[in-house]
């Protein structure tokens, strides 16, 4: 087992990218895999709301309730205890109200054990990012591709590719750190758009998530980077292992051994004294 590490803080994120070395960021969603994140040294973890669909299975991430997030982050928390840990505001967790955001990042903090959330939008939800952030919550914003907003935005593609609307990306980055993120995320953002972010940043670290490399540190989704998502790969995706391909051998030969009664051979078993076992007989033919 690897030497437990320190864990980072937000000081800490900040002096990370003032060296010029890149924040790591992966999302994750239950225990076995967050134990394997913090052993291989991933910086920080999201419990994105992401799990609605390579989790549970649903076409989109609205479905995702605050108790879907909080079981699966306090899952992630008892496996990656010592890794800077997010919790992904879900739909209309923080909508409808500045009382009610508060309530569902304390959620997030209180229940799970975060060090910080995530929600999405820019100017229109600045009265949240500054009302959580007073409340004492780390805050972390999240621009351009906006799951929560897809089918407004014209559904899963790049955003900000005219002058117009990524001068609207820029303006919100602004307004969201001036609201008190001390993060922002940029999804699927030209890498030009989030170099100017990044540049005009001045106490914000900037992610990118398929937004190029100008950016402090790089977001994946985990199952995306293992080959774990059946229904389709992003380009912004690098597969480092296919672990799904591995899996599913792993599945075929399961069924063909059971199936030619190969499995289970004698180490796969556990059995009884001979002894024992002729006593066993007996008392059962006393009983007949």
């Amino acid at each position: 087992m690897a030497e437990q590490r320190k864990k980072l803080t937000i000081s800490g994120l900040f002096k990370k990218a003032a060296e010029g070395k890149p924040i790591t960021w992966l999302t994750c969603y239950d225990y076995p895999t967050a134990y394997m994140q913090e052993q291989a040294g991933v910086d920080m973890i999201l419990v994105g709301d992401s799990l609605g669909m390579t989790m549970l299975g649903y076409d989109s991430t609205l479905p995702v309730t605050m108790d879907d997030m909080i079981r699966h982050t306090s899952a992630v928390r008892r496996g990656a205890p010592n890794t800077w840990l997010i919790g992904d505001m879900p739909y209309m967790s923080y909508q409808p109200s500045v009382e009610t955001a508060i309530r569902n990042a304390g959620r997030f903090m209180a229940e799970a054990g975060c060090d910080a959330i995530k929600l999405e939008g820019g100017s229109a939800v600045c009265d949240r990012v500054r009302a959580i952030a007073d409340a004492g919550i780390p805050v972390i914003g999240h621009l351009g591709l906006t799951p929560q907003s897809a089918s407004a935005l014209g559904g899963f593609r790049l955003q900000g590719k005219t002058a117009e609307t990524a001068k609207k990306i820029i303006d919100d980055a602004k307004a969201l750190e001036q609201a008190g993120a001390f993060m922002i995320l940029l999804e699927m953002v030209p890498d030009r758009v989030c170099k100017l972010v990044t540049e005009r940043a001045e106490n914000c670290l900037i992610m990118s998530l398929g937004s190029g490399p100008h950016a402090h540190g790089q977001l994946l989704i985990y199952h995306d980077a293992f080959g774990l998502y059946p229904k389709f790969k992003p380009r912004m995706a690098k597969v480092f292992a296919d672990a799904g391909a591995v899996i599913r051998s792993g599945l075929e030969s399961y069924v063909k051994e059971v199936s030619e009664k190969t499995f289970p051979a004698p180490e796969n078993w556990f059995g009884m004294a001979d002894e024992e076992y002729n006593e066993l007989i007996e008392l059962l033919e006393e009983d007949q």
